[in-house]
């Protein structure tokens, strides 16, 4: 095993200067300096290293599914997104450009802190500070061994196998150091998920709540060892490439990989802790309610791992940056024309384009999560801000155009709506696919002037559910997967799936993007199943118009016709990113990845 380097302590002073947390998570924060030998000998001064520590963890919300910042869509997160170059497959080893995500740099400084804090840990430096509280000494160190496998899972999922690093660097030590196989990798994160699990509560509660618990480190263990289990890291990806072993299994059962990772999913399903959110609505209205609150309200029987957040910080703006730019909003966030065709119709039958009826209607009779997720042409959401009122008191999305005849004029004008590109209402923030973002935005919250407090969900049973269906889908057994399947779709107000084989397997997958919709996961999924080049060939918006009658009255229900809103070129070297040649030219011995 490798150490990290020992940067001057002013820096660690620093790190704990900036801890701070959200609503009810990690509120210990240093008021003044300290030197390294009071921080190791204060239990408050290490919780506040660790809070430090989770404030690293990213934030969806600026990179993954989350809050989106350009002026193109992005397919892998089924979302307008500033990756102009990754969605063209143009990142390089010398430019990440504008991706804001997690990436190599950033993630090993969150790991040097975890190893720093275990380093102490294990030279028993420790004993004497947490002499009367073995509990609390426990709590902490499992919380770390958590936190360097989520970090670990992060460099493996974008890189394959990275240096394992698990001490501290002294300047005089050489820094040369070889990636590890990607196969030791997942053994050492499932190592480090087993001992937090070990030493974590089932619950947190009170001002620990948002810490991590021992169902965090089971479920992420489930996520790490499915993704391992995929065909990304069990078949060629790059076939002239010298170092295979770096990129995925070059030996081993793969049925023993899927065996692994179903085990890990029943675990954390077995621990009782957890549940699905109101699992059995009356009504597909009931369920679009249940699904719209799930996601806003602060606590749920789902949360396995969750963020919280201050109004008043504002860290969590997605109401600002995401909400349709007739309420002043941005209009950054909106989803993929793809993604909105793959909600079901409420039947459980594709929707589809080429069936006239959908044509038609697009909007009607679609997958309870579609109205809970998505805000579309006509959707009833809130009340527009006092000076848009005049316009449009309702409070109903407008992202088409009509088309009217001005008498005066004796011709047709267009009077576009309020959420479009033309709208009167700062139209240079409307998004370009004729769609906006409503799941995890509260209502309740004017984005323009506040903050939300909606916690991020990293880790929800939701999850972990899908996680274990999967894997039986691939060991064969079906009807095993089915029935965690349909728990999921029945709380969605959705009727059972019954296919089997290739057919079950298809079904799942869209399934899963459905349910994890803006979550952080197709980036992940569509990568690990190796499914881009089908997946990323370009991406659609709506083009919606209220047609003027030959009676020169105008119609009350839209013609919407898919349109192209970007293209977008793949090519496979992007299943995994370059290693910066910064990093290269500080340590020799790291190969690079295939293409770059």
């Amino acid at each position: 095993m490798r150490k990290l380097i020992n940067f001057p302590k002013i820096l660690l002073l620093l790190v704990f200067l900036m801890a701070s947390c959200q609503e009810d998570l990690l509120e210990t924060k240093p008021l003044s300096e300290f030197t390294e030998i009071d921080t190791w000998n204060d239990p408050a001064l290490i919780e506040a290293f660790i809070n430090s520590i989770y404030l690293s963890v990213d934030n969806s919300f600026n990179g993954g599914d989350g809050v989106l910042k350009g002026q193109f869509v992005d397919e892998m997160h089924d979302q307008w997104y500033s990756f102009f170059e990754f969605n063209n497959s143009l990142l390089t080893a010398d430019d990440l450009a504008s991706w804001n995500h997690e990436e190599w740099t950033k993630l090993y400084k969150s790991v040097r802190y975890c190893n720093l804090f275990l380093e102490k840990e294990a030279q028993q430096q420790l004993d004497a500070t947490f002499s009367g509280d073995k509990a609390l000494k426990d709590r902490m160190t499992g919380e770390v061994y958590f936190l360097r496998a989520y970090f670990y899972q992060q460099l493996v999922s974008l890189y394959g196998g990275v240096p394992i690093v698990t001490g501290i660097f002294g300047l005089n030590d050489a820094f040369q150091v070889k990636r590890d196989t990607y196969a030791d990798c997942i053994k050492f994160i499932s190592e480090d998920l087993d001992k937090a699990a070990a030493l974590l509560p089932v619950a947190q509660t009170g001002d620990n709540l948002g810490r991590v618990t021992k169902g965090a480190a089971l479920a992420l263990k489930s996520r790490v060892l499915l993704y391992a289990a995929s065909d990304l890291h069990n078949k060629p990806v790059a076939p002239a490439f010298s170092n295979p072993e770096l990129l995925g299994y070059t030996d081993g059962d793969r049925t023993a990989r899927w065996q692994a990772a179903k085990d890990a999913a029943k675990a954390a399903i077995d621990l009782g802790a957890y549940s699905l959110y109101k699992p059995e609505p009356a009504s597909k209205e009931e369920a679009v309610q249940n699904l719209i609150d799930m996601f806003i309200v602060k606590q749920t029987q789902e949360d396995i791992f969750v963020r919280f957040f201050r109004p008043e910080t504002r860290q969590n703006n997605l109401a600002q940056v995401a909400g349709p730019n007739g309420y002043h909003l941005y209009g950054e966030d909106t989803p993929s024309g793809q993604l909105v065709d793959d909600f079901e119709m409420a039947d459980g039958t594709r929707f589809s384009w080429t069936n006239p009826a959908h044509a038609a209607q697009p909007y009607k009779d679609r997958d309870p999560r579609f109205y809970a997720d998505i805000l579309y042409d006509g959707a009833k959401w809130k009340a527009r801000p006092p000076d848009v009122q005049a316009l449009e008191p309702v409070g109903v999305i407008q992202t088409g155009s009509w088309e009217k005849w001005d008498a005066a004029k004796n011709e047709m004008v267009i009077v576009p709506g309020l959420d479009t590109r033309n709208s009167p209402i700062e139209n240079f923030n409307a998004g370009y696919t004729g769609y906006y973002l409503r799941k995890l935005i509260d209502p309740a919250i004017d984005g323009q002037y506040s903050g939300q407090s909606v916690p991020l969900r990293y880790i929800r049973f939701g999850e972990v559910l899908l996680n274990y269906a999967e894997a039986c889908i691939e060991l064969g057994q079906d009807v095993e997967a089915k029935k965690y399947i349909n728990m999921i779709r029945k709380r969605a107000g959705m009727p059972d799936i019954t296919e089997t084989g290739a057919a079950l397997r298809t079904r799942y997958r869209n399934e899963r993007r459905i349910e994890l919709a803006i979550e952080d996961h197709r980036f992940y999924d569509v990568r690990r199943w190796m499914i881009a080049a089908q997946a990323y060939t370009g991406f659609t918006g709506v083009n919606i118009v209220y047609k003027l009658n030959p009676d020169k009255t105008t119609a009350t229900i839209p013609t919407i016709k898919p349109i192209v809103v970007q293209k977008s070129a793949w090519l496979d070297k992007a299943y995994f990113f370059p290693i910066m040649r910064t990093e290269i030219n500080k340590n020799n011995l790291l190969v690079q990845n295939p293409g770059y």
